[in-house]
């Protein structure tokens, strides 16, 4: 299949070396000039040279939405994957020709969040708390954190943008957000415009009370969950690739490319049931707004 991968940093260099791995020809659009066979800086010459079937959106979150709408002008009518939050806010779409879009929340194919889905499975959820943390600068320790869009609110980065995995997977497992409370913003030394810290208190349809923190902070890398269900206890942790439920630890630990590839091949293969849907993807911008206005106004926000 040929496939476009629409900007060139880090995730768009990963999308890039993953497709070629799984035998694509694979052309780059970037406003820089870069060192690879197949470059382009015009979106239109890309589609009519390159012809693909299969475009990813990974430019920073602010360009994602002009991109999209610049697909859908010029007539793209194949799949595409848009790096993931969707935009950096909520934002009216026109009705595009794409055969499918879906948001690149590679989380979902993560065996450790697939195994915590099918182990609430039937369960009363009482409690879920969520924690996601890691130092901004150790993100990407060959280049300056400062000069990345994570540090930028007006490219769309900040630690709620970010890290929002944990908003799509907990909607995934636990329903659509019912409520949202939330703290949050620039409060540590980082030399940042964005957020580096927000939590979230939630009511989501199947679970009372879910917690969420994200943060650029934490010295020690820490993604994990905690349920409690009526029976049982679970503990999640994604970094180190385990999950227990009583006395049972399991350990499902995979390579860093794993989720991505797996990604990939479903959305080649149109295999939709675990991609992250279009109405999906807006309704965790739809609780991202929320949480910031609850943030501002210090208040609940009500769905």
């Amino acid at each position: 299949m040929r496939a476009l991968v629409i900007g060139y940093g880090s995730i768009g260099q990963r999308h890039t070396r993953l497709l070629r791995g799984l035998s694509c020809d694979v052309a780059v659009l970037s406003r820089r000039e870069l060192d690879f066979p197949s470059c382009y800086t015009d979106l239109l010459r890309a589609l009519a040279e390159h012809r693909p079937e299969y475009v990813v959106v990974a430019n920073p979150t602010s360009l994602h939405h002009e991109t999209i709408e610049a697909l859908a002008a010029a007539g793209f009518a194949g799949k595409v994957l848009v790096e993931k939050p969707l935009f950096d806010h909520c934002r009216a779409l026109i009705d595009a020709p794409f055969s499918h879009l879906a948001v690149a929340y590679n989380l979902r194919f993560h065996p450790v969040i697939q195994r915590l889905r099918e182990l609430v499975l039937g369960e009363t959820v009482i409690s879920v708390q969520a924690y996601m943390g890691q130092y901004l600068p150790d993100w990407r320790p060959a280049s300056d954190y400062r000069q990345s869009y994570s540090a930028s609110a007006a490219q769309g980065g900040g630690a709620l943008r970010d890290l929002s995995h944990e908003l799509d997977y907990l909607a995934w497992i636990f329903g659509d957000w019912q409520s949202v409370t939330a703290l949050g913003g620039h409060l540590s030394a980082l030399e940042i415009d964005s957020d580096d810290l927000f939590v979230l208190l939630m009511q989501m349809s199947r679970c009372p009370v879910v917690s969420v923190q994200v943060s650029y902070l934490d010295r020690t890398a820490r993604r994990c969950i905690v349920v409690n269900t009526e029976r049982l206890t679970i503990e999640a942790d994604l970094i180190a690739g385990t999950i227990s439920c009583g006395n049972e630890l399991e350990t499902l630990s995979v390579g860093r490319d794993f989720t991505y590839e797996a990604m990939h091949r479903a959305m080649l293969g149109d295999e939709r049931a675990t991609l992250c849907s279009l109405d999906e993807g807006l309704a965790t911008l739809q609780l991202i707004d929320a949480a910031e206005q609850a943030n501002r106004n210090r208040e609940w926000v009500i769905r």
